[in-house]
């Protein structure tokens, strides 16, 4: 008898009237959300301004969904091409199945897509939504609850999960991988939050040590899990790539570091006083102004030259300055001349 365990969902679809909503479906929607709205927040925190990033996000995430996808079919073709298997099965995306390393490739190059539009550069763009990705697959894992899948070895420890004998799945307490994964990508999103703070990552490095840090703890979960997968040189492929990946974002965070150290002082060149539009238009405006002075010089100058004139005003005074030079008569005989002047 099992003391506690995590029930698994008699169902991954609830249905609202005649709508089915997928719980696997659901949770990638509302990682999406959680990801732009914290991004949002570090965006406009970074002198950005806001609805950028879900403007970004509409580029970022279909090319996402996308790449995840194409990962997952390619990386498990068996599932969807082998004999007896129907191919029309690899696009139904609701039923599980995204590639979290073509998801962020991908999802990159919409994202970069994004930026370019709008004069952004794609680095301080990625540090401001690295956390947010991390949270959106600690939601994201919780659809492979709904769908009981992606589990790991069989286990008697008090919080394993309850799996249901189901086509070519065995009934059983498993290790809730998919729960592990989430919690670690919690963690990952709050080290890069402390990180980012404390030494104030800029030029893609937060997003770097996200991705490094998702990478270690996707290596060892990714080694308990019993699901079916391609293995090389004894190790399941996601490992490889987990170590691949691993590595390239430490090499990145180590040359970035010394190539462009600190942060990018501007993000969003339209912003006002950043050079973009807003600071044409300031220079158009102080040009404007110049324009206008020196109009009123030129008046001056061209003004009327008798006795009331500015002209005469000002031979009044030279006249004072050179006569105080003579000495206190002469002083006597400037003030006189400027007073002249003034009449």
């Amino acid at each position: 008898m099992d003391l506690a365990y995590i029930p698994s969902p008699s169902t991954g679809v609830l249905h609202l009237g005649p709508l089915p909503l997928r719980g696997y479906a659901f949770c990638i929607i509302i990682g999406v959300f959680v990801a732009v709205w914290l991004g949002n927040r570090r965006w406009i925190a970074r002198g950005g301004k806001a609805g950028t990033v879900a403007d970004i996000a509409v580029w970022a995430v279909p090319f996402g969904l996308v790449g995840g996808r194409l990962y997952h079919v390619i990386t498990d073709y068996q599932l969807y091409f082998s004999e007896g298997e129907d191919w029309v099965d690899a696009f139904k995306i609701w039923e599980g199945g995204l590639g979290i390393w073509g998801a962020v490739a991908l999802g990159a190059v919409g994202a970069w897509i994004g930026c370019r539009r709008r004069g952004i550069p794609l680095p301080a763009y990625a540090d401001a939504i690295a956390p947010g990705i991390a949270l959106a697959q600690a939601v994201g894992r919780w659809g492979n609850w709904f769908n009981q899948e992606l589990y790991g070895k069989p286990t008697t420890l008090p919080w394993g999960l309850e799996i249901s004998a189901s086509g070519n799945r065995e009934a059983g307490i498993y290790h809730p991988t998919f729960l592990y994964e989430s919690l670690w990508c919690i963690g990952v999103a709050l080290l890069v939050v402390w990180a980012d703070r404390r030494f104030r990552l800029g030029h893609g490095r937060a997003f770097a040590l996200y991705v490094a840090a998702y990478c270690a703890g996707r290596g060892w979960i990714e080694y308990m899990r019993v699901d079916e997968a391609h293995h090389v040189l004894g190790l399941r492929l996601n490992v490889w790539t987990a170590i691949v990946v691993f590595l390239l974002a430490v090499t990145y965070i180590v040359v970035s570091s010394r190539v462009r150290p600190g942060r990018e002082e501007v993000v969003e060149p339209d912003r006002p006083g950043s050079g973009g539009e807003d600071g044409k238009a300031d220079a158009r405006s102080d040009g404007e102004k110049t324009d206008g002075a020196a109009d009123e010089d030129a008046a001056d100058e061209d003004g009327p030259k008798d006795g009331t004139g500015e002209a005469d005003r000002r031979s009044g005074k030279a006249a004072g300055t050179a006569a105080t030079a003579d000495g206190p008569e002469g002083e006597t005989a400037g003030n006189g001349t400027e007073a002249a002047g003034k009449s």
